[in-house]
């Protein structure tokens, strides 16, 4: 038992396998590392892992809780987050095609024009941090695995929350890189970025859509 943690090695898989399947989080950044590069990618998945740690901080405190066992809580969350989620969506719905840059012979495409890092990281952070099922989901995971007999249950549950966070970073970082990498490498994919960041933006209507109609969890 470490610091009060019980078969911390089932819990780095399943927190691996989860982070492993794909989400809104997941084509967050791999949208943004296909249509403006690695760095975009990248400073995606920094925005997510920003918004799991306020998630983390918030269940830490009890605010998690709140989200959990109040209707009107969990309600605003959830309607605050599907209107965001539905809002990237059209943003990604009606953003201009990325500019076309020819490939020189026998070098790799050019990468494209990098967004604004600053508001890649902002939607990332937001996009995480607005949906209350990751507030739950921390609230439901991560008890089961402090140990019942754990001198400082609070502080345990605060490492599992930085342990499966420090975890996720490796998985998001290499979502967005290698989708940046994608982006300028192969011949042809850029004429279908915008056919894949409209994609992804309808894909996050859905989401929004059905996080909206979404219940709060029985307790």
């Amino acid at each position: 038992m470490l610091a009060g943690i019980d078969q911390i090695g089932l819990f780095i898989v399943t927190g691996l396998l989860l982070n492993l399947t794909p989400g809104p989080d997941v084509l967050y950044i791999v949208s943004q590392g296909l249509r403006s590069g690695r760095q975009a990618g990248m400073v995606a998945a920094l925005g997510i892992t920003a918004g799991c740690c306020m998630h983390l901080a918030a269940a830490t405190v009890g605010l998690g809780a709140l989200v959990a066992t109040s209707a009107t809580a969990f309600t605003v969350l959830k309607w605050a987050g599907a209107a965001y989620l539905v809002f990237v969506g059209i943003s990604m719905l009606l953003a201009r095609p990325a500019p076309r840059v020819p490939a020189i012979e026998n070098q790799p495409m050019a990468a494209p024009l990098e967004a604004s890092l600053g508001k890649v990281f902002a939607r990332g952070f937001w996009t995480n941090a607005l949906n209350p099922k990751v507030a739950l989901f921390f609230l439901a995971l991560l008890p089961q695995f402090i140990h019942p007999q754990a001198q400082h249950p609070t502080w345990t549950f605060l490492v599992l929350g930085l342990i499966f966070i420090v975890n996720s970073m490796p998985i998001n970082l290499a979502y967005g890189w290698g989708a940046g990498w994608l982006s300028g490498r192969l011949t042809g994919l850029r004429s279908g970025m915008d056919v894949l960041s409209r994609s992804a933006g309808a894909l996050f209507v859905y989401f929004g859509f059905r996080l909206a109609l979404s219940e709060r969890p029985a307790t």
